[in-house]
């Protein structure tokens, strides 16, 4: 039995369940959060910083602040006392922002916008979040904190580069995170450690006092044990920020109701580089929806498959450059060795280069876009495999390149898109998939994810 299952205390708690707490059994957050301040507590690196005692009890004289504001009313303050983490390139007052480098850390003097706005509804802050340096990487093996393990199997990775994210609300020590996704960030991780990713559409929830991976791109994810949590936690962080230039208003009418049978679509070619437990799993998925009353075809991915592959294999990679521009030139040894591998490929581009490669971009998300017309989702596997740490470690590169095969494309084609658990594998490892829609079919996405978590019925997180 998983340790956390043993517990007693508010780990693993869902939103709900906090809001039922607080809302219909008087209890206190400062009674509710004390331990995640109290001192002495084990080693984790899935966490950079932690709350501690003055920090909390700064936060909990906000949060009365609050309360009184709202005159008592709960309803108005939808996260009261909800413990969250944030990902270390994150923007929180009074907290180091590092992005897995030490030599890189700043003490920033306001919250990152969606930071704030999770505050204003009373949400928590317990501490910030190990991840794959710069955000550079899908497996979470590249930190100077260590590599953080898989929730389940700690042999295995936890997916990056949002590993400390996905990881603490697996276990239950945060009842949400917030993430980054470029490539699969916000996605490979809730694959692996049986949680829910939410990637928004680009331009949803501001990046204003996020550290950049890709500013073109890059997204503020959420974790949850549950796609109702994480939607709460999507509406109330999102909305226009005039502070970040890539923000962008949603369409008027935009959105669309799917239909009681959804025509879901799969790729034509699926690749799990040999892994048949991962394949398995993505059968039964596949049969689980056609049970449950969906429509279920192939389509071609090879133009999926061209885009995924042309984010690292392209000019995009300047982009990581001028993130880190000054610390790569001034002290070049305080950046991972493979990640500085990675930026430092951005020499082999041209301005050339970076147009041509536009143009393709624009090409293959004309044809992604048409190849969508007529269902209301793409269904792939989160990842096409798992490894462990030290196969990661023995083969960075070509390993971490496998696992963006369903996940590279999403933003240069701007899509929206929504990782679920899918069960277990016979290794006891979990096994996800993710579901793909249009910019701004985030709410669509999110209400047929609620109807396959509850029809699966499966354990939330590691808890």
């Amino acid at each position: 039995m998983n340790a956390l299952a043993t517990q007693k205390g508010p780990e693993g708690w869902t939103i709900a369940r906090w809001q039922a707490a607080y809302r219909d059994e008087g209890a206190r957050p400062e009674a509710l959060l004390a331990a995640w301040a109290a001192p002495g507590g084990a080693a984790d690196n899935a966490w950079i910083s932690r709350v501690d005692e003055a920090m909390l009890a700064r936060q909990l004289d906000d949060l009365q602040g609050l309360r009184d504001a709202a005159r008592g009313d709960l309803a108005r303050l939808p996260l009261y006392g909800v413990p969250f983490a944030v990902k270390d390139n994150i923007d929180a007052a009074g907290w180091p922002t590092t992005a897995a480098c030490p030599e890189f850390a700043y003490l920033p003097g306001e919250d990152a916008t969606v930071v704030r706005r999770l505050r204003a509804a009373g949400a928590i802050l317990v501490g910030k979040t190990n991840l794959d340096q710069f955000a550079t990487g899908l497996v979470g093996t590249r930190s100077p904190h260590g590599a953080v393990p898989n929730a389940f199997r700690p042999e295995y990775v936890s997916g990056g580069s949002s590993s400390g994210s996905a990881s603490v609300v697996a276990r239950g020590l945060a009842a949400f995170s917030l993430g980054t996704d470029t490539a699969g960030s916000g996605r490979v991780p809730a694959g692996f450690n049986n949680i829910v990713g939410l990637k928004p559409t680009r331009g949803w929830l501001s990046t204003a006092g996020v550290v950049p991976a890709c500013r073109t791109l890059d997204c503020v994810s959420v974790f949850a044990l549950t796609v109702d949590d994480a939607a709460l936690v999507a509406r109330i962080a999102g909305g226009y920020d005039d502070a970040d230039p890539y923000s962008r208003e949603q369409p008027a009418d935009v959105a669309r109701p799917w239909p009681a049978a959804p025509r879901l679509a799969i790729p034509a070619q699926l690749e799990f580089f040999g892994d048949a437990q991962a394949a398995a799993a993505f059968d039964d998925a596949v049969r689980a929806l056609r049970e449950d009353g969906a429509s279920v075809e192939s389509l071609d991915f090879a133009p999926f498959a061209e885009l995924a592959a042309l984010l690292y294999q392209g000019p995009w990679v300047a982009e990581r450059y001028a993130a880190v521009e000054g610390l790569l030139r001034e002290k070049p040894d305080a950046i991972h060795l493979v990640v500085r591998g990675i930026v430092e490929q951005a020499g082999r581009y041209s301005a050339l280069d970076a147009f041509k490669a536009e143009y393709r971009r624009a090409e293959l998300s004309r044809r992604i876009h048409r190849a969508l017309e007529g269902y209301d989702a793409l269904v792939v596997p989160t990842s096409p495999s798992i490894y462990t740490i030290a196969e990661l470690q023995a083969d960075p590169v070509a390993l971490n390149s496998r696992l963006g095969v369903y996940t590279n494309f999403a933003n240069l084609a701007d899509l929206s898109a929504l990782a679920v658990p899918a069960g277990m594998r016979a290794d006891g490892l979990p096994a996800g998939i993710t579901l793909i829609g249009p910019a701004w079919q985030d709410a669509a996405l999110a209400r047929f994810g609620r109807q396959w978590q509850a029809s699966r019925g499966l354990p939330l997180g590691a808890t």
